[in-house]
């Protein structure tokens, strides 16, 4: 058990590190082109590009790395497992070309600034979508390889979140209570950086897995915000949060009621 506990953290230092320079580079990238115009987005573009694809497949190696580690640990008999990076990376991680994903902070940038913001601010609100998008493609590159790495793994037959680092959001906690079938992919939010696992189990244990800690959960946002509802906390968390289906990136976590921007809520300036 130790041994796996020092691999999971060994993993999950690994992957943070990949976050981090990558992360670092692409917002060094946008704060140092100085302008933000049409004429700026390709060279934008062709300066980050390669460096989130790298990122992405660094996540996606070290994770069926990781996976390929767990499997042996409980059966040191397992055969190579194989996967094609290809499948969980790039275009494969929303079937959208990244130039059209990665042109969408500039668009923020346009739209802010046709509502008449300041260029500070139009530009800070393009960094923040562009962190977003980023965050969202290398955990994108985890949870793909999860799937399609764990499909080759019989002995699993479940996949849990894990928390990670000082904070996590209310919807990952709640989440983190809950067991995912192999075959699905593990539900997100833009920015998320849970650790996925694999779980070994003679029989379903339903779909709450820590229904203490899901209760400590709803005891918590009751306190900041005076209520909550707790009729729900022991199968159907629905009502708490939901797992809604995004165009791109797949399930997606969220509250009741939130909707994914579409064709025709966009506004940009002529």
């Amino acid at each position: 058990m130790m041994a796996l506990s020092r691999l999971d953290r060994q993993y999950g230092a690994a992957v943070r590190s990949v976050w981090t320079n990558v992360l670092g580079r692409v917002n060094r990238s946008w704060s140092g082109l100085g302008s933000w115009r049409d004429a700026d987005v390709r060279t934008f573009q062709r300066q980050t590009l390669p460096i989130i694809l790298a990122g992405e497949r660094r996540v996606a190696n070290l994770t069926a790395s990781y996976l390929d580690q767990l499997n042996r640990a409980s059966n040191p008999r397992a055969r190579n497992i194989a996967f094609d990076v290809d499948a969980v990376t790039g275009k494969a991680l929303r079937g959208v070309d990244p130039t059209e994903v990665y042109e969408r902070p500039f668009k923020e940038v346009w739209t802010a600034l046709s509502n008449g913001e300041a260029l500070d601010a139009a530009v800070a609100r393009g960094a923040h979508r562009l962190e977003t998008i980023a965050k969202t493609d290398l955990q994108l590159a985890r949870t793909h390889t999860v799937r399609e790495v764990a499909a080759d793994m019989p002995r699993f037959t479940y996949t849990v979140r894990e928390l990670q680092g000082e904070y996590d959001c209310a919807l990952c906690m709640i989440a983190s209570t809950q067991r995912y079938h192999k075959r699905d992919l593990a539900p997100i939010h833009p920015g998320c950086d849970c650790l996925v696992k694999t779980v070994t189990a003679d029989y379903d244990p339903g779909q709450v897995i820590d229904e203490e800690f899901l209760n400590r959960v709803h005891d918590a946002v009751e306190s900041a915000l005076g209520e909550f509802d707790r009729g729900g906390r022991a199968v159907d968390y629905r009502k708490i949060i939901v797992s809604r289906e995004h165009g791109e990136i797949g399930p997606v976590l969220g509250y009741r009621g939130q909707r994914f921007t579409g064709p025709d809520d966009i506004n940009l300036p002529t």
